[in-house]
């Protein structure tokens, strides 16, 4: 029975998500003038309701989602998932990704 146990632990515990505040999966701001906003879409369209705006500088973490899609497509005509941390607020949503660039997370 314990090892049964010790084998659920060790089988569901691999399975379960990270919550990691550093390391690779975040992303920053690239092509956007200083004065201006960052858009976060409800979907990976530029016609899609937006959620967020994000600003330039004191953006918060934002944190690639998955793959930046259609793989079929060049990088910059993508949409990258992503979140958004700032403060208490927490958004989801879609970005393109000529706007943003990897970087490890805080």
């Amino acid at each position: 029975m314990f090892r049964s146990l010790i084998a659920c632990i060790v089988i569901f515990g691999a399975a379960s998500p990270s919550f990691a505040t550093t390391g690779p999966g975040c992303l920053y701001i690239v092509n956007v003038a200083d004065d201006d906003v960052l858009n976060m879409r409800a979907d990976a369209s530029s016609k899609a309701p937006i959620v967020d705006i994000i600003p330039n500088k004191g953006q918060g973490i934002l944190r690639l989602e998955g793959k930046c899609v259609p793989l079929d497509r060049p990088w910059g005509s993508r949409w990258c998932p992503m979140t958004r941390f700032s403060g208490d607020a927490i958004t989801k949503g879609w970005v393109k990704a000529r706007f943003v660039r990897d970087t490890d997370c805080p």
